[in-house]
């Protein structure tokens, strides 16, 4: 007799992240879309294009954490960026990694796009035409977040 595999009825942990869309408008052609490519290194989703994101620390407003990331991610400090928006939330039920995510997407405009320097979670990066996002191999609903930043929820 053949075991079926029993259905995980472990509740899934709800984990707050950001993910920050970083755009530059300096070049022709029009604005251009930061994506990183995931590290080995990393918790999950590893070899994925994704957005500058983390974990949102206990105590935290997810703004305060978008920038915190922006910093640790990239080297650029508050003065180097500009946030645009805050989208609505997005939902990731993820039953392989027992996570619910709870991603807060912020769309943010790069003043000094040349001092970026990527830390040890991205093994390289590009800047894109944000329409060209579909064509990569992203972390969940990536698209669908960052539509949810373009849209926003107001001004911040």
């Amino acid at each position: 007799m053949t075991q079926q595999p029993a259905e995980s009825t472990a509740p899934l942990r709800p984990t707050p992240v950001v993910t920050s869309f970083l755009l530059r408008f300096d070049q022709p052609g029009g604005p251009r879309l930061l994506i990183v490519q995931r590290s080995q290194r990393v918790g999950s989703y590893q070899g994925r294009w994704a957005g500058i994101s983390g974990f949102i620390e206990p105590g935290v407003s997810p703004e305060e954490q978008a920038y915190t990331e922006i910093r640790e991610e990239t080297g650029l400090g508050p003065q180097q960026v500009r946030l645009l928006k805050r989208g609505a939330t997005i939902e990731h039920r993820d039953q392989e990694l027992g996570r619910h995510w709870i991603i807060h997407p912020f769309l943010f405009e790069v003043l000094t796009p040349e001092a970026i320097r990527t830390d040890w979670e991205a093994v390289t990066m590009r800047w894109i035409p944000p329409e060209e996002l579909e064509h990569y191999e992203t972390v969940p609903l990536l698209k669908e977040a960052y539509a949810s930043a373009q849209q926003g929820e107001g001004q911040p």
